[in-house]
């Protein structure tokens, strides 16, 4: 190769030293390539524009606020056990009777029959009310469980919103590591396809073989196929995206993490955790319904009263006596002592104990579970923070070697496999830096939802709070009515 390399004339030395510039212009394009297009502030959505819009226009959100306004008919409900009751019956219809009575023996010993008809329109109306006195303190019971019910309902709530909003940050995230790393794939076949005009040129002049060019061949093709693979995963994010915040993206501009929002250590956010967990506070009203249910069990041993009055009005109501009325009033009190009903009433108490048991039970889970959500979403924040330290510094290495062996392979001291291998790996260590990147975003929301403080007073969202407590301050106290408080079948609340 040498021998033929000083047989060339003067034009191929010229030849070779363009090769050796364009080489080098090569390692330049590779070396500036952008990790990410970054659009002007005034045209990106910002992230906390997009959480804004999760908060408002997420489905499964509004979903979980339907739950707690369902939630809250359950106390009314309870309420009505020491409600009065009045009820109106109505009874009425044509009847024709046919009577044959015995009416004594005549003079030759014979049965004689009396008989009689009767045709009429009987009418009824009776007017009943009823006020429980005592029930045994069911009332009272159901009614604590129903309020437990709906505080564990509104942590429920609390936690769908922590999920919902770190889904949404996830999707965000995504889609911009996505976007970045098709750039960069986008950038990678471009510095190929100069690489491959390159080593075809210089197969022209003998300085390589037709190896080299195969080589870069395959790696063209290669970076080609992960472009295809990458503008799928973006379409895929894309598509979450648009699923969790209600519409497609479009320029995101990326965002700070919230490490200034978490606790120096980890046993500081577990004891946070502890304290304001949505998750934990759920199950402390769930024990507290599980321990009121037990006393609504207890209360069918136990008697009830009630006084009662009921009104009455008859038409045609004697027989042979057409045109006939008849009113009645009368006033009354019950009581009733239960003895013994079939073995049942011991059940439900066995069960409503049993219940509680597990409630309790569930209780210690969640608290483990919520320990270990903390530890691991603190690590993995941690890991990631660590993680874009090592992999800057791995880009700037991966550069100074690619600029190094692109020198080298220009006066022949690398072979083209050198070149296309060295800048292979500075293209993983890009998308390395931009997934870790991505990571401590992400960490740092993680974190937050695993203690229970991802909300958006924390995030500072501009947007209106959801108010479960104006639909149940609305509702509780109500004693008729069909419609809800804002007589509409479908409601959207920002």
């Amino acid at each position: 190769m040498l021998a033929e390399t000083q047989s060339q004339p003067d034009g191929a030395g010229r030849t070779g030293q363009a090769f050796r510039r364009r080489l080098r212009l090569v390692c330049c394009m590779v070396a500036l390539a952008p990790l990410v297009c970054q659009p002007s502030r005034s045209e990106a959505e910002t992230i906390r524009g997009a959480l804004a819009k999760v908060y408002v226009n997420n489905p499964e959100l509004d979903e979980q606020r339907a739950v707690v306004r369902v939630r809250d008919e359950e106390v009314p409900k309870a309420a009505a056990g020491l409600k009065p009751k009045a009820s109106l019956s109505f009874n009425g219809g044509p009847q024709r009777t046919y009577i044959k009575a015995p009416a004594g023996i005549n003079q030759f010993s014979a049965r004689v029959f009396q008989t009689d008809e009767y045709s009429g329109l009987p009418r009824t109306g009776t007017f009943n009310l009823q006020q429980p006195v005592f029930d045994g303190w069911k009332t009272k019971n159901a009614m604590s469980q129903a309020e437990s019910m709906v505080e564990a309902s509104r942590q429920a709530l609390r936690q769908t919103e922590q999920q919902t909003l770190e889904k949404g940050a996830t999707a965000y995230m995504n889609v911009l590591r996505d976007t970045a790393v098709l750039g960069l794939r986008k950038k990678n076949i471009e510095v190929l396809q100069e690489q491959l005009r390159v080593t075809k040129d210089r197969q022209l002049f003998g300085e390589v073989t037709r190896t080299d060019v195969a080589q870069a061949n395959a790696a063209l093709a290669q970076a080609q196929a992960d472009y295809a693979a990458a503008e799928g995963a973006l379409q895929n994010s894309a598509a979450i995206y648009q699923q969790i915040v209600g519409e497609e993206p479009k320029r995101l501009d990326p965002p700070p993490s919230l490490a200034h929002l978490l606790p120096q250590s980890r046993e500081d956010a577990i004891a946070r955790a502890f304290a304001e967990h949505p998750s934990i506070i759920e199950s402390g009203h769930q024990v507290a319904a599980a321990e009121a249910a037990v006393g609504v069990a207890e209360s069918q041993l136990m008697p009830t009263a009630s006084v009662g009055a009921q009104v009455i009005q008859q038409y045609d109501s004697y027989f042979g006596y057409p045109h006939t009325r008849q009113f009645g009033a009368q006033l009354m009190a019950q009581l009733n002592v239960p003895l013994y009903q079939g073995g049942s009433e011991y059940s439900f108490i066995r069960q409503a104990k049993e219940q509680l048991g597990q409630a309790r039970i569930h209780a210690t889970v969640q608290r483990n579970a919520v320990r270990a959500a903390v530890v691991q979403a603190f690590s993995q924040f941690s890991t990631a923070r660590a993680s874009v330290t090592f992999n800057q510094n791995a880009v700037k290495a991966a550069e100074i070697a690619l600029r190094g062996v692109r020198d080298e392979a220009a006066f022949g001291q690398r072979t083209t496999l050198d070149v296309l291998n060295a800048q292979q790996t500075l293209l993983n260590t890009r998308v390395n830096l931009i997934t870790s990147q991505r990571d401590v975003v992400v960490g740092s929301y993680a974190v937050l939802s695993a203690m229970g403080s991802l909300s958006i007073d924390m995030l500072d969202l501009e947007v209106t709070p959801y108010e479960p407590n104006k639909h149940f301050s609305q509702v509780k106290d109500k004693w008729i009515g069909v419609s809800g408080p804002e007589d509409a079948t479908e409601r959207r609340y920002p």
